[in-house]
C-alpha cells in the first residue's frame, strides 16, 4: 500500500492541492490557497514529467512553488487591495455596511458587505421586522460568520452626534435668518429716508 503511495505520489499531490483549493473557495482568506497551488504545482510537474521523482524531490519543488505562491499571494493582495485591513474573523465584521440582496426576515435572507472581500455575500436575519431588497444595513452581530444579524440603516435612530450635528445646523440656519431679516429691515428703512430726503 504505501509502495503504490509513492509510486502515484505526484497524482496525489495534485488531487490534494485541487480538493485544497476548493476548500480556499469555499472558506475565503483561509490561506489554503497557497498550500494548494504548491500542491498541484509539484504534482503537475511530477505527472507531466513522469520520471522517477523521489519524494524528496517532490517536497523540494512543493516548497519552493508554496514560497513563490506565497510571495505572489502577499505581494498582489487577491482579497482586498493594498493597505486595506482584511477581514481576519467573524468579529472583525461587526460594524460593517453592505445592502440586502434577497430580502431579509428574523429568519434569512442574504446581503452583500461593501468590505466583504473574495465572497461578499452572507446569509443574514434582521433583528426584528424585514428589510427590503436594496436597503442599506449594518451588521449587529457577525454570529460567528455563518448568519449575520443586520440592521436598516434608515430603521437606526439618531445618536447623540447626530442630534448635535443637527441643532447646530439649526442654530447656523436660523443665525442666517436672523442675518438677513435686519439686512432686509436695514435696507427698508435706508429707502424710507432716501425717499423722505427727496
Amino acid at each position: 500500500m504505501l509502495e503504490l503511495l509513492f509510486e502515484n505520489m505526484p497524482l496525489v499531490l495534485l488531487i490534494a492541492g485541487l480538493v485544497l483549493m476548493g476548500l480556499e473557495a469555499l472558506s475565503p482568506g483561509a490561506h489554503l490557497i497557497v498550500i494548494g497551488v504548491a500542491l498541484v504545482g509539484a504534482g503537475l510537474i511530477g505527472v507531466l514529467f513522469p520520471s522517477p521523482l523521489s519524494p524528496f524531490v517532490l517536497a523540494a519543488l512543493t516548497l519552493a512553488i508554496g514560497l513563490a505562491a506565497a510571495y505572489v499571494y502577499n505581494e498582489f493582495d487577491f482579497y482586498g487591495g493594498k493597505g486595506t485591513a482584511q477581514t481576519t474573523d467573524s468579529s472583525s465584521l461587526a460594524g460593517s455596511t453592505g445592502y440586502v440582496t434577497e430580502t431579509v426576515t428574523t429568519r434569512n435572507g442574504e446581503v452583500k458587505l461593501d468590505q466583504g472581500g473574495f465572497a461578499p455575500y452572507y446569509s443574514a436575519r434582521s433583528t426584528s421586522g424585514t428589510i427590503e431588497e436594496g436597503d442599506e444595513i449594518i451588521v449587529l452581530d457577525p454570529g460567528g460568520g455563518n448568519v449575520l444579524t443586520v440592521e436598516s440603516l434608515s430603521a437606526i435612530g439618531e445618536d447623540e452626534i447626530d442630534r448635535a450635528l443637527a441643532e447646530g445646523a439649526a442654530q447656523a440656519d436660523a443665525q442666517a435668518e436672523e442675518t438677513d431679516s435686519e439686512q432686509s429691515s436695514a435696507d427698508t428703512e435706508a429707502e424710507t429716508e432716501t425717499e423722505k430726503s427727496s
